[in-house]
């Protein structure tokens, strides 16, 4: 993703955006930063980053106007289905690069 245009997270960036893409439930700030055991201000900073490009949005939570929750976008849900596709990709060539190895070849036969 490093290679391509588009969004560049940070570690604690990404650790946000996932908790809430991954993990079903309604998020709140007060939530991921008890999850993530980082403090809200940190949590608030990513949301600004992820809100800039469009990963994540937030909206007042209307049965509780104090807490505030993370709602996914539709870039976001691109964003992951994109993240994913490298993996699998990157597994792939992987496991292609291990199975070519001397020793592996080896012992397959």
């Amino acid at each position: 993703m490093v290679r391509l245009e588009g969004a560049d997270l940070s570690g604690r960036q990404l650790a946000v955006f996932l908790t809430c893409y991954l993990i079903d439930g309604g998020h709140t700030v007060r939530g991921l930063a008890a999850d993530l055991h980082v403090s809200k201000p940190a949590i608030t900073r990513v949301l600004d980053r992820l809100g800039e490009l469009d990963l994540a949005r937030r909206k007042t939570d209307p049965i509780d106007r104090r807490s505030v929750l993370v709602q996914r976008t539709v870039r976001g849900s691109a964003f992951l289905r994109d993240l994913r596709a490298i993996l699998s990709e990157s597994a792939v060539a992987a496991r292609k690069r291990q199975m070519g190895t001397p020793q592996l070849r080896a012992a397959r036969a």
